[in-house]
């Protein structure tokens, strides 16, 4: 039971509004575009996908479980004030699931992926958890409970999601009486943003009147801007990391502390809570500097290259979904995943280089072409990601033959 269907509908619109925003901002001289943050907004968002594809958690069998034992049958699927009364229903829990995330450490931690952008544009609601599956029945439980039909719940899970794309973005401003009623890019930027005056606040999907009658609504202040991303702050481009960053602090904390209570209160803290008797070791950075490694031109069009490619092998997994196994769909996630993150870690600057790229690449083509399981995959998908990682060979070979080796390359640039 999932709204995946909805969504990956939505998918070409998506992108496509995505490209008109950034012509759109750069036409106005107010681009609210990095490829390095764009790259991993969507990457992340391509990754978020599998789970549900895969059928990860235990969503769709505590569904029908309740649906079955539980369901006292209060609404039919074929009357129109069901789909009104689930859709208003489906928000109010959806209010309350997003407001703890931001108040519960361990929900934090499967939520806060979503605000690590430090640029806010509609790409940046691409970018959601894949560890989401973990809890997010508990909240919703209840409607199936009163009996709200399974059809009806996928339908306005996904009408929910969809809306709020369209929120993520700078360049809509006040809307009059519809910011009082319903979630708009002006109250929504709120949301994003980690200055002290606006933290916490506007945690509606679709209407924003629940968190004017729960007294968690804040309007922006005309003098003081909004500043995006996390006060812990990621400062990573890596879509792996981003997931698990504050599930290894948690556990880090945890086995650090001394004090037994407080290694079980960490998992359910407030989420700037840590124990007294843990040494502060993070970095400090100025409130309003992003992480953005100096990025030389060729490495944008090889990133630029690498997001196209990502969305088309994903379309296609999407495309193909009924045809494959689930050692195909496994398979395809790992490899869409694998090519995510060393393009992400290249971006950082740190330990990625062409020359690993190469590698890495080389080694996945030859693991792709020895393993005689690999010649069961989905015969077109097998054929494009082989062909995908001898471009990624041929590239790579070139820019080392034209001497771009991007790290020397930076260091002189920062010199």
């Amino acid at each position: 039971m999932d709204s995946s269907q909805i969504i990956i509908l939505a998918i070409p619109v998506f992108f496509l509004l995505i490209i008109c925003e950034y012509f759109y901002g750069t036409f106005k001289k107010k681009n609210t575009y990095r490829m390095n943050d764009a790259f991993t907004s969507i990457s992340i968002g391509i990754i978020s996908r599998f789970p549900t594809l895969l059928n990860l958690g235990f969503q769709g069998f505590i569904f029908v479980y309740f649906a079955d034992k539980f369901s006292i049958n209060l609404m039919a699927s074929n009357k129109a004030v069901t789909w009104v009364i689930a859709f208003v229903m489906y928000d109010f829990f959806y209010y309350w699931m997003h407001r703890l995330h931001h108040e519960i450490r361990v929900l934090w931690a499967t939520h806060v992926v979503h605000h690590h952008g430090e640029d806010f544009n509609l790409a940046t609601a691409l970018r959601q958890t894949s560890t989401g599956f973990l809890w997010k029945w508990i909240f919703f439980a209840p409607m199936i409970i009163i009996g709200v039909p399974g059809e009806v719940f996928v339908s306005v899970a996904g009408v929910n999601l969809v809306y709020q794309f369209w929120v993520h973005t700078r360049h809509i401003g006040h809307l009059g009486w519809i910011e009082k009623i319903f979630v708009t890019p002006m109250n929504h930027r709120i949301h994003h943003a980690k200055n002290k005056e606006y933290i916490d606040a506007n945690y509606g999907g679709v209407f924003i009147i629940w968190d004017r009658i729960f007294g968690t609504y804040k309007a922006e202040v005309e003098t003081i801007a909004p500043i995006y991303g996390t006060v812990s702050a990621l400062r990573s481009w890596n879509p792996i990391w981003a997931n698990f960053q504050v599930f290894y602090q948690m556990l880090k904390d945890s086995l650090e502390t001394r004090n037994l209570g407080d290694k079980i209160r960490i998992w359910y803290s407030k989420t700037n809570w840590r124990p007294n008797d843990i040494q502060y070791k993070d970095k400090t950075y100025g409130f309003d500097e992003k992480y953005n490694p100096v990025i030389t031109t060729d490495m944008k069009c090889f990133v630029f290259f690498q997001l196209i490619m990502l969305i088309l092998v994903s379309a296609f997994i999407l495309l193909t979904i009924s045809d494959q196994t689930r050692f195909d769909t496994v398979t395809f996630a790992i490899s869409t995943i694998y090519f995510a993150t060393l393009t992400g870690m290249l971006l950082q600057n740190e330990s990625v280089t062409y020359k690993v790229f190469l590698i890495y690449s080389l080694c996945y083509a030859l693991i792709s072409y020895l393993l005689p399981s690999f010649n069961s995959l989905h015969e077109n998908l097998w054929q494009i990601f082989f062909s995908y990682s001898l471009m990624n060979i041929l590239i790579t070979f070139f820019l080392i033959l034209m001497g771009r080796d991007s790290i020397k390359l930076l260091k002189q640039k920062e010199i």
